[in-house]
C-alpha cells in the first residue's frame, strides 16, 4: 500500500503518514508494550541505513521514530513491515498511540498479572477495526501490571491498573480527566481481566460514535475522549458503556494510586521473577540507537537472552531474560556498543525534544545543548543518585510530561539561546522557576552547581534532587549558592 496518497504534515506520524519535520519526513512505528524480536529489529536498522539517518530514536512512549528520510516509503517496504507486524494492517489506523505497558511486563517479581497477552490482543483488535480511524490519533490505551516499573502515571486516556483484592485480579479503570499530560484519574470502576478487552471495545465504540457526530473536516482537530467526558460527564459516559456489556460493571470507591519506588528500574541489573535471570536496562543517549548500536542489542539478546528487546517510555532499552551467571559478559559487551547500565550515568539524566533541528516550534537546539550537558557532566562531577534533567524548546513539552527535577524551557533573547531553569515539582507542568533569562554558555556550570549544592546539603544519602528542592524555598536555594561562591552566575531573576 503507497503511503504517497497519506503523505501530510501530521501532527501524530504514521508509518502511512510521515510528519514533515525540518529535517525531513519523520516516521514513527508502533511498537505494542514495547516489545521488539531480532527480525524486527534487523528491519528497522536497515530501514534507519537505507532512507533515513543511520539511527533511530525511542520516544515516550516506547515507539521508534526514524528521522531525516527525504521521500515517501515504497509500497514493498510498508508490506514488509506489516508482515513483521511493525504497521498496522490498515493504513488508517497506524496512526492511533502506542499501547502503553510496562516494559518489565510478565518478568517483574512485583507484578499481579503479565499483561503482554493483553496487550497483543487489544492491539490486535485496534489496528483490524478500519472504523476506528475516525479517532483522534492521541487516543491511548495503558496496561500496568502493578510491576516495579510502574506506567500508572503516564498520560493516557484509558489505563486499567491491577490490584489484589481478597485473592482475586482485578483492573481498577483510570480515565484522563484533567489538562493535557495529567495523570490519568481512578473513576470508581473494578473489572476482572477477563473483562478488559470487551470494556474497552465499549469504551471506544462509544467514543468513536460521539467523534463521528461531531462537524467537522479532517483539518480539525478530532476530539479527544477527554472532550467527551467534559461535555457529557463521567456518569453519563460510563451509563452507555455500561449498556453496552453483557454484565454489570462494578463501582468501588477511588482511590489515589502513586507509582512505586523502583522509576529507575528501567537502568542497571535487576532479578527477574523467574529464578536465575536478570534484564539490564540500558541508558541511551536522548533516546537515539545508532543502527550499529540496535543490531549490536538484538545479537546481544540472541546470544544471551530470549532474543527479544524491550523499550521503555523513559527512551531507554531493556535485555531481558539474561542468566545471572552471564551478567558481567554481556555487561561487558553492551559497553563496548558505547552504552552503559548505569543509572546514574550522566546520559541517563536527560531528556530533550527534537529542537529546532526537528521541529520549527523549538527556540532552541534542545539536542545539542542537552547532549553538551550530558558530556559536561561526565567530566565534572559524578552523580550517585539518579536525577531527571528535561530540556524542551517549547511550552508543548513533548518530549516528557511529567515534573522533572530541572527543566530548562528554551527561548531565545536578542538573538540569542537563553533557557528559563525551573526546579522541583509544584504542580506545574515544570515545577517553581530558579532562574530566568540563563545563558547557554552558564548552563552546565548552573546545572552542575545545583547537583553539588543537592550532594552536599541533602538530608541523607537517599533524599533524592527533587525532595530537596521542595524543602527549600527558591530563596533558601539561591542562599545556599551564594554562600558557595556563586553570585556571578545567579545574578537576577
Amino acid at each position: 500500500m503507497s503511503s504517497n496518497a497519506l503523505l501530510q504534515s501530521a501532527k501524530c506520524p504514521s508509518l502511512f503518514a510521515p510528519s514533515i519535520a525540518q529535517d525531513g519526513l519523520l516516521y514513527r512505528l508502533r511498537i505494542p508494550g514495547g516489545l521488539l524480536n531480532v527480525a524486527q529489529c534487523e528491519a528497522i536498522a536497515d530501514l534507519a541505513d537505507q532512507a533515513g539517518c543511520g539511527a533511530v530514536e525511542v520516544t515516550n512512549r516506547a515507539n521508534v521514530q526514524i528521522r531525516g528520510l527525504q521521500t515517501s516509503m515504497a509500497t514493498d517496504v510498508l508490506e514488509r513491515l506489516q508482515e513483521l507486524g511493525l504497521a498496522s494492517p490498515i493504513a488508517g489506523v497506524d496512526a492511533l498511540r502506542n499501547i502503553m505497558a510496562s516494559p518489565t511486563a510478565g518478568i517483574d517479581r512485583q507484578q499481579f498479572i503479565d499483561t503482554r497477552p493483553l496487550v497483543a490482543a487489544w492491539n490486535h483488535y485496534l489496528t483490524t477495526r478500519p472504523d476506528f480511524a475516525v479517532l483522534s490519533p492521541k487516543f491511548s490505551v495503558c496496561f500496568d501490571g502493578s510491576e516495579a516499573v510502574s506506567v500508572r502515571d503516564r498520560p493516557n486516556d484509558i489505563s486499567l491498573v491491577a490490584e489484589a483484592i481478597a485473592d482475586a485480579i482485578y483492573f481498577r479503570v483510570h480515565l484522563s480527566l484533567g489538562d493535557r499530560g495529567a495523570s490519568p484519574c481512578d473513576v470508581g470502576v473494578l473489572i476482572r481481566p477477563a473483562e478488559s478487552l470487551p470494556l474497552l471495545i465499549a469504551m471506544t465504540e462509544v467514543y468513536g460514535d460521539y467523534t463521528r457526530q461531531k462537524p467537522g473536516n479532517d483539518d480539525q482537530r478530532k476530539p479527544r475522549l477527554r472532550d467527551l467526558l467534559q461535555d457529557w460527564n463521567l456518569e453519563r459516559y460510563l451509563k452507555t458503556v455500561a449498556d453496552r456489556l453483557p454484565v454489570s460493571l462494578t463501582r468501588t470507591a477511588s482511590i489515589d494510586h502513586h507509582s512505586g519506588s523502583g522509576f529507575y528500574n528501567h537502568l542497571g541489573i535487576h532479578a527477574q521473577r523467574q529464578n536465575g535471570l536478570s534484564y539490564l536496562g540500558c541508558t541511551l543517549s536522548l533516546g537515539r540507537l545508532e543502527t550499529k548500536q540496535l543490531r549490536g542489542l538484538a545479537r546481544l539478546a540472541l546470544q544471551f537472552g530470549s532474543g527479544t528487546l524491550r523499550l521503555t517510555p523513559w527512551q531507554t532499552v531493556l535485555v531481558p531474560d539474561v542468566p545471572t551467571t552471564k551478567i558481567d559478559a554481556i555487561e561487558h559487551e553492551i559497553e563496548q556498543l558505547g552504552l552503559s547500565v548505569s543509572a546514574t550515568h550522566p546520559h541517563s539524566a536527560i531528556v530533550a525534544c527534537s529542537g529546532t533541528t526537528g521541529c520549527k516550534s523549538s527556540a532552541t537546539n534542545t539536542q545539542a545543548d542537552a547532549l553538551a550537558l550530558a558530556n559536561y557532566l561526565a567530566e565534572h562531577i559524578t552523580l550517585d543518585r539518579p536525577i531527571n534533567i528535561h530540556f524542551t524548546g517549547c511550552e508543548k513539552s513533548c518530549a516528557q510530561h511529567h515534573a522533572s527535577d530541572i527543566a530548562l524551557l528554551g527561548a531565545t533573547k536578542d538573538g540569542e539561546e537563553i533557557y528559563h531553569i525551573h526546579v522541583g515539582d509544584n504542580g506545574s507542568k515544570f515545577g517553581r522557576v530558579f532562574k530566568k533569562n540563563c545563558a547557554l554558555s552558564h548552563v552546565p556550570v548552573l546545572v552542575e552547581q545545583l547537583i553539588q549544592l543537592y550532594q552536599r546539603h541533602r538530608s541523607h544519602s537517599q533524599e533524592t534532587f527533587q525532595a530537596f528542592v521542595n524543602r527549600h524555598t527558591i530563596a533558601e536555594l539561591k542562599q545556599l549558592l551564594d554562600s558557595s561562591s556563586n553570585r556571578s552566575l545567579l545574578g537576577v531573576g
